[in-house]
C-alpha cells in the first residue's frame, strides 16, 4: 500500500472527492469526476506521446483506452491509501469498481482545483509512468479483439451493441449499451456511448473466457 504523492491544502476537496452520492446526494464527487476525468485524460495522452515517439495516433488510443480505464483506476486507488476512505452507499459487488474508479477520477479532479494542472499532472505521470511501461506494445481494444473473435467463430458475423439508456445528471450522464455475439450477451455503462460499448465488450470476452 502506497500514499498518494500529494499533500492537499484544502482537505475538504479531498473529502468531497471521496464521497459518492450514494452517500450524500448534494455534496459528493459527481463534479469533480467530471473535471478529474479530463485532467487525467490529458495527462495520460501527453505521457504516451512523449514514450511511444513511432506509434500510430490508433496504437496510442489503444494504449490510452486500457490506461484510463475502469479497470485500471480501480486497481489504481486500490493500491493507494485511499480505497478504504471512499465513502459509498450500499452497492452490489459489481458496482464497487466502477465508484472506487470514479473516486480516483474525483480525486485528480480535487487535486488540479488545489494545486492546479501541473501539479494534477506530476502525481498522474508518476504513477502512470510505470503502467504505460508494462506494455511492451500497443494493447489491442476490447471491441477490436472481440470483434475478431466473433468473425472467425461465426462465420465472419459481428456483434452487435444496441445503446439501452441515458441516466444521472445533465453534466455527468451515465450511458448503458449491450453487446451480443456468440450466443451471449453483457452489459456496459460510461460517460459517454463509446466508454459504455468499450466497456460492454470488455465484460463480454470475460464471459467467453477469451
Amino acid at each position: 500500500m502506497s500514499k498518494l504523492n500529494y499533500v492537499f491544502k484544502n482537505n475538504s476537496l479531498l473529502e468531497l472527492a471521496l464521497t459518492q452520492s450514494g452517500v450524500d446526494s448534494e455534496h459528493n464527487n459527481e463534479r469533480l469526476e467530471f473535471i478529474g476525468d479530463r485532467v487525467l485524460g490529458l495527462s495520460v495522452a501527453a505521457l504516451l506521446y512523449e514514450m511511444f515517439p513511432n506509434e500510430t495516433e490508433g496504437e496510442l488510443s489503444r494504449r490510452h483506452a486500457t490506461l484510463v480505464s475502469t479497470e485500471t483506476l480501480a486497481q489504481v486507488i486500490s493500491g493507494l491509501d485511499l480505497a478504504g476512505k471512499v465513502r459509498h452507499g450500499h452497492m452490489t459487488a459489481g458496482r464497487i469498481q466502477h465508484v472506487l474508479a470514479d473516486a480516483m477520477e474525483a480525486v485528480f479532479g480535487a487535486i488540479f482545483l488545489d494545486g492546479g494542472f501541473n501539479a494534477a499532472q506530476e502525481v498522474i505521470v508518476d504513477i502512470w509512468r510505470n503502467l504505460a511501461a508494462a506494455e511492451v506494445s500497443a494493447p489491442k481494444d476490447p471491441k477490436t479483439k472481440l470483434q475478431e473473435i466473433v468473425q472467425k467463430k461465426d462465420s465472419g458475423a459481428l456483434p452487435v451493441y444496441e445503446f439501452l439508456e441515458e441516466t444521472g445528471a445533465a453534466h455527468n450522464p451515465v450511458f448503458k449499451v449491450r453487446v451480443s455475439a456468440l450466443g451471449h450477451s453483457a452489459i456496459g455503462k460510461g460517460s459517454s456511448k463509446k466508454t459504455a460499448s468499450v466497456e460492454a465488450a470488455e465484460e463480454l470476452l470475460k464471459i467467453l473466457a477469451i
